[in-house]
């Protein structure tokens, strides 16, 4: 079977520097010293390694063979806990061929999108419920306002697209749409009727996640 692989774009390293050096109205509240120590640290022990995360670098072995979901490589403060108080964190997002990054919200932050190879779909809904959408080819930038409904698709079914999501803050969250709705334990009968279907129907759906 043909793997596919995803070759590091190199506007990736870019694009992360942009993200760390951008200046954003941050979600997070202000710091009373340069950076915050986790409690299981000792400050004397921090090194310049506390600094630094290599998480991206799984994305160069990355096999989407078979996915039809975005591959998404966080760097947040939980990944990363010298993001703590600083009001960023980074995403790395990898689409399969004609892959999708299903409808979400981030509670916490806006999101910046920047495409680093590939030519995404996206969509965003505002609060009357007005979708906007647009196409996007490399290196385009999106922004999504924090808490608003948003998805990607990759346009393109013979290869994989690449972006960087960054956040106005070290935690942004996601709220999944159909993980949060079908995937929560809400009862089949109070989604058949708000979706205005049968309870059969969201049974098979809520079965898939």
């Amino acid at each position: 079977m043909e793997r596919r692989t995803c070759n590091l774009c190199p506007l990736l390293l870019a694009a992360t520097f942009m993200a760390t050096s951008v200046v954003v109205h941050a979600g997070d509240p202000d710091i009373l010293s340069d950076f915050l120590v986790p409690p299981s640290l000792n400050p004397a022990d921090i090194t310049r390694s506390f600094f630094t995360f290599t998480g991206f670098r799984n994305l160069r072995k990355a096999n989407l063979t078979g996915k039809a979901t975005v591959l998404i490589t966080k760097a947040t403060k939980k990944e990363f806990p010298a993001l703590d108080g600083q009001g960023v964190s980074v995403a790395t997002l990898l689409y399969p061929p004609a892959g999708i990054n299903p409808p979400h919200s981030h509670p916490r932050a806006s999101e910046l999108l920047m495409v680093l190879q590939g030519t995404l779909e996206v969509g965003l809904i505002d609060s009357s419920n007005k979708l906007f959408v647009q196409t996007l080819r490399a290196p385009d930038l999106f922004i999504f306002p924090k808490g608003l409904v948003h998805y990607q698709l990759n346009t393109d079914g013979e290869n994989p697209a690449l972006a960087i999501g960054m956040f106005g803050g070290a935690s942004a969250g996601t709220i999944s749409l159909p993980t949060n709705l079908f995937g929560s334990g809400i009862d089949a009968e109070v989604l058949a009727k708000a979706f205005k279907t049968d309870k059969k129907t969201i049974s098979k759906i809520v079965a898939a996640n």
